[in-house]
C-alpha cells in the first residue's frame, strides 16, 4: 500500500505539488492571522504558486525528462529521443524562474507564468493531436497532464490579475 502511494505520488506530482503549493498559502495565510485582506490572500497564492506550481514542479519535470527520460517518454506513450532532455532543459529553466519570482515584483512574476503557460497550452495542443490522430490515451497524454496543461496555466493568470488589481 505504502509503495503505491508513492508510486501515484511521484507519477502524479504535475498534481500533487500544485497542491502542496495551494497548502503552503493557506499554513501562510493562517500564520499571518490578517483576516481576509484579498491583498495579503493573492500575494500567498501567487507567491506558492510560482515557488511550487512553476519553481518545483518544473524542476521535478527537468529531473524525469533528463535523468528518468525513458521512463517519461512511457509515460507520455512517445518513443524515448533527445528531444527529451531538450523538454528536460527548458524546465529547469522555468523551475529556477519560478523559483525567483517567489516574492517578487509582478514583472518577473509575470515572466516566470507567461512562459510556462505558453509551454503547457502547445503542450496540450500537442496531446490533443496525439489522441486525435495517434489515438495516444496513455497516461501521460491523455491523463492528468492534458487537463493540468490546460489549467494550471489559466490558474496562474488569475493569480496574476487578482495580485495586480489588489496592489494598485
Amino acid at each position: 500500500m505504502l509503495t503505491e502511494s508513492i508510486t501515484f505520488l511521484l507519477s502524479h506530482y504535475f498534481i500533487v505539488i500544485p497542491l502542496v503549493g495551494l497548502i503552503a498559502a493557506g499554513i501562510s495565510l493562517w500564520h499571518r492571522n490578517r483576516g481576509h485582506d484579498p491583498a495579503v490572500v493573492f500575494e500567498a497564492l501567487l507567491s506558492f504558486y510560482c515557488s511550487c506550481a512553476i519553481g518545483l514542479n518544473y524542476l521535478c519535470n527537468f529531473v524525469m525528462h533528463v535523468f528518468f527520460a525513458k521512463m517519461a517518454a512511457d509515460f507520455i506513450g512517445w518513443p524515448n529521443s533527445p528531444f527529451q532532455y531538450e523538454v528536460g532543459f527548458a524546465s529547469l529553466g522555468f523551475g529556477v524562474v519560478g523559483l525567483l519570482a517567489f516574492r517578487r515584483d509582478f514583472g518577473l512574476r509575470l515572466a516566470a507564468v507567461t512562459g510556462p503557460a505558453f509551454f503547457l497550452w502547445g503542450a496540450a495542443g500537442g496531446h490533443l493531436y496525439q489522441i486525435i490522430a495517434h489515438h495516444n490515451f496513455s497516461p501521460g497524454n491523455a491523463g492528468a497532464v492534458f487537463w493540468t496543461d490546460l489549467f494550471l496555466p489559466a490558474w496562474g493568470f488569475v493569480l496574476l490579475a487578482g495580485w495586480r488589481k489588489t496592489n494598485l
